[in-house]
């Protein structure tokens, strides 16, 4: 009778904990903002070129405004006769509310700046730190509106109006993004469990994680420990939901094993949880620890999104470990209500003993193991079994065509103005200026050098290819301005500033400026840009070595293995080299983007290989169980066999979670979620299902070398 009742109260006391937990923690989603950023320029290290000149640049002004140039164009010419008008337009936005003088005695809003063309003139405001942006930048573009005459069309573009549209497109992150990653995972679950009850049992379970993950995500952001942004936001809802549920599917699937071999609720969970705790805490800490690795990136952007998905997949063990076991002990066979698994007392018995680590097989022939079996997943090894050489050398093919196309791959970052996919009144704004006014105005190059070498520095800025025209920062007197012994220099350029050709012309800028004088800094949105994207490109270079050798020794202690862990990383290795060389061709050929952020490609690597590495745990860690039981290769077989449809289940759901991220329209998110859903797939429809089986089965008991069961021989 005792433990009657503590089997009830038990899993009510783990779910109303958790319950609490996700009570506190929900709310939590609407406060995230006050504790995230988007500044690029905040991501660089402190030992960037651009971020000592960013530092040194702000001595030389009393505000840290941000700049918003505001364009008019016009259909007609804008004579001299028009300017008084424009004039007025300049003194009504002047009047918005959150504008500041960038120093003391200069207007809030500098213009009209009439275009050479007589088609348009610039305003440059200044928006005050402690401003909403969104209010000042949205009645910025009202007065536009309201102000011009008819025929002219008004923007707000520059850094203020860029990051306003921004974090607008980041604004979908908390409702739409859920919802779709929600609802594409229920239907999904539905179709797979063909029950009412099972999907809102996994859902419950993905949802208290994540509501639990994001209030300790937030208090770490609050205290400055972690730098949050809107990508890590959506990329942490995006990694609790799949892992959570794809925990929840392998434990489901033990689960319902087991209802048919056993009588009560309590002993099928026992032996379900027995069976699938090795495996689920060995894919968490894989993907964990895969994760981690971005601690030894430069980037803060990278660095801070390792431990917060971290923190998001610890929170998908605990709760498909505690809460989920609880929610079916609570349920029992109802939770799989209509279809309720029935106890089937001769396949209690009908299970074969374990015969230990040195048991030889029972029999010989493809179909030990699979006698119980039915379906495309029995067909499937069977089809391993016949054919294991030609079906892993064409899977081979197939991967190593696709990584061809990595030669296509343009992650050398891209213009600021094509990271926003939907319509964006800053973007239109930039095109607008590059048509009537030097690119860059109002997003300048900054150089910072040293009073002796000012003259050089200004002679190297002004006689720079790209660079329209540059001046000395002056103080009120109109004299150059000195601070701790350094000048500041500002520069025009002729293309928009987050460019290429841009990028071209401060390298070359700074190539010239070490020959003269090799104190001086160059900062500057451009300069940030550069130093984002080197950074990046060498980050993936030095964390892609560290991620594999981490994942491969957490597969050596799981398997007891060295040869199957080596074939296993290799194997997901080369399938993240054929999903960024396939998406590159996508993205060029359909898609048109103009290129891919410079660290999609270490992102996309260390979400494949950690994810991917997932469903090749599941799967030989079963195939480990049963080859100790009936021999390497029938252990193969069955292992393929009984995990073939959980495992692509739950790449499906994977798939579908990563794949909602393309309804936030930033271009890095959609690239991720290409990459990430089609790799998965590609992990589990091909790797898994076809290359691994079949090139275990082709070296048969050799694939456990060196551990002992290497040595037991089994049938072909």
């Amino acid at each position: 009778m005792r433990n009657s009742w503590l089997r009830v109260l038990l899993p009510v006391v783990v779910v109303l904990i958790w319950l609490v937990g996700a009570a506190v923690g929900g709310p939590t989603f609407g406060r995230l903002e006050e504790v995230s950023s988007n500044d690029q320029a905040s991501f660089l290290p402190a030992s960037a070129e651009s971020t000592e000149a960013g530092e040194l640049q702000q001595r030389f002004s009393d505000s840290d405004a941000v700049p918003a140039v505001l364009v008019a164009e016009s259909d007609t010419a804008i004579g001299p006769q028009d300017l008084g008008l424009y004039e007025e337009v300049g003194v009504a936005l002047g009047e918005v509310e959150g504008l500041e003088p960038p120093a003391e005695g200069a207007p809030a809003v500098a213009g009209p700046i009439p275009s050479e063309d007589g088609l348009a003139v610039q305003y440059i405001a200044f928006v005050s730190s402690d401003a909403e942006l969104a209010e000042v930048v949205g009645e910025l573009r009202t007065v536009l509106a309201d102000e011009l005459p008819d025929g002219v069309t008004g923007y707000v573009t520059g850094p203020a109006g860029f990051t306003n549209d921004l974090v607008e497109a980041f604004g979908g992150i908390d409702g739409i993004l859920l919802g779709v990653a929600l609802g594409a995972v229920f239907l999904i679950l539905l179709a797979v469990y063909r029950s009412i009850v099972l999907p809102f049992l996994v859902l419950l379970t993905s949802v208290f994680a994540l509501a639990t993950s994001i209030l300790l995500v937030f208090g770490l952001a609050k205290l400055d420990w972690i730098q949050l942004s809107g990508q890590s936001q959506g990329i942490l809802s995006i990694l609790v939901i799949g892992a959570a549920t794809d925990y929840a599917l392998l434990l489901v699937a033990r689960f319902r094993e087991a209802l048919a071999e056993h009588e009560t609720t309590w002993h099928a969970m026992r032996v379900a949880y027995r069976g699938s705790v090795e495996p689920i805490l060995a894919s968490g800490a894989t993907v964990i620890l895969g994760l981690l690795c971005l601690l030894f990136s430069d980037l803060n952007s990278n660095r801070s999104l390792g431990p917060i998905a971290a923190i998001g997949i610890v929170f998908s063990l605990a709760a498909a470990l505690t809460l989920l076991p609880s929610l079916l002990l609570l349920f029992g066979r109802a939770a799989f209500w209509p279809l309720r698994p029935r106890y089937d007392a001769g396949l209690s018995t009908a299970v074969a003993p374990h015969h230990g680590r040195h048991a030889a097989p029972t029999a010989a022939g493809a179909e030990i193991g699979l006698e119980r079996l039915r379906g495309i997943w029995k067909r499937v090894a069977l089809l391993v079994a016949r054919r294991p050489r030609v079906l892993w050398i064409a899977s081979l093919l197939i991967l190593v065509a696709g990584a061809l196309g990595l030669t296509q791959l343009q992650a050398s970052g891209v213009p600021q103005s094509a990271l926003i996919l939907a319509p964006s009144n800053a973007v239109d704004g930039q095109e607008a200026l590059g048509r009537h006014f030097d690119a860059g105005s109002g997003s300048p190059v900054y150089v910072v050098a040293p009073e002796a070498d000012s003259d050089a520095a200004l002679d190297v800025v002004t006689g720079q290819d790209g660079i329209s025209g540059a001046a000395l920062t002056v103080d009120a007197a109109g004299v150059p301005a000195v601070e701790d012994g350094q000048v500041l220099i500002s520069g025009t350029l002729e293309f928009q500033a987050d460019s290429g050709q841009a990028e071209d012309v401060v390298r070359e800028l700074r190539t010239a400026l070490d020959d003269a004088g090799p104190d001086a800094l160059v900062g500057g949105v451009t300069a940030v840009a550069i130093d984002t994207n080197d950074t990046a490109l060498a980050d993936l270079v030095k964390i892609i070595p560290i991620v594999l050798l981490v994942i491969l020794g957490v597969l050596i202690v799981l398997l007891r293995s060295v040869v199957a862990p080596v074939l296993l990383v290799a194997s997901v290795a080369l399938s993240n080299a054929t999903a960024l060389g396939v998406s590159a061709l996508v993205f060029n050929g359909i898609f048109g983007f103009e290129g891919a952020d410079a660290s999609v490609p270490l992102f996309a690597f260390v979400f494949l290989v950690a994810l991917g590495v997932d469903y090749n745990i599941f799967l030989m860690t079963r195939v480990r169980e049963e080859s100790l039981r009936i021999g390497t290769r029938p252990g193969i077989l069955r292992g393929l066999g009984v995990t073939g449809g959980v495992i692509t289940s739950a790449g499906v759901v994977l798939a579908a979670t990563f794949a909602a991220l393309g309804v936030i329209p930033i271009l890095f998110l959609a690239q991720i979620a290409f990459i990430v859903a089609f790799g998965v797939l590609l992990d589990t429809v091909l790797v898994r299902s076809l290359l691994i089986p079949a090139l275990a089965y082709d070296i048969g008991p050799k694939i456990w070398w060196p551990s002992g069961l290497g040595r037991v021989a089994s049938p072909r």
